[in-house]
C-alpha cells in the first residue's frame, strides 16, 4: 500500500511539475484546478490559446503550447543559419 501511494504521488508530480514550470514563461500559470463563478466564466470567455495554464488541464495546457512553440520567435538576425 505504501508502494502504490508512492508511485502515484511521484508519478504527478513527474506529470505536473516540468509542465508547469516551463509553460509558466509563456501564458503565465493559474494553479487553481476547479474556478467557480466569475472566475470560471471569464476562463471560458477566453480563447483557449490565451488562457493561463492549469494544473490537469491535458488538452487546453496541450493546444496551448503547440500554438506556442508553432509561432515564429521574431525576427532572426542575418549572421545566422
Amino acid at each position: 500500500m505504501r508502494t502504490v501511494r508512492l508511485v502515484l504521488l511521484l508519478s504527478t508530480l513527474v506529470s505536473v511539475l516540468p509542465a508547469a514550470v516551463a509553460d509558466a514563461r509563456e501564458t503565465g500559470f493559474d494553479p487553481r484546478v476547479i474556478t467557480f463563478g466569475d472566475t470560471r466564466d471569464q476562463i471560458k470567455s477566453t480563447p483557449i490559446e490565451q488562457r493561463p495554464y492549469r494544473p490537469l488541464h491535458v488538452y487546453g495546457n496541450s493546444v496551448r503550447r503547440r500554438t506556442h512553440r508553432a509561432a515564429p520567435s521574431g525576427p532572426r538576425s542575418s549572421g545566422q543559419r
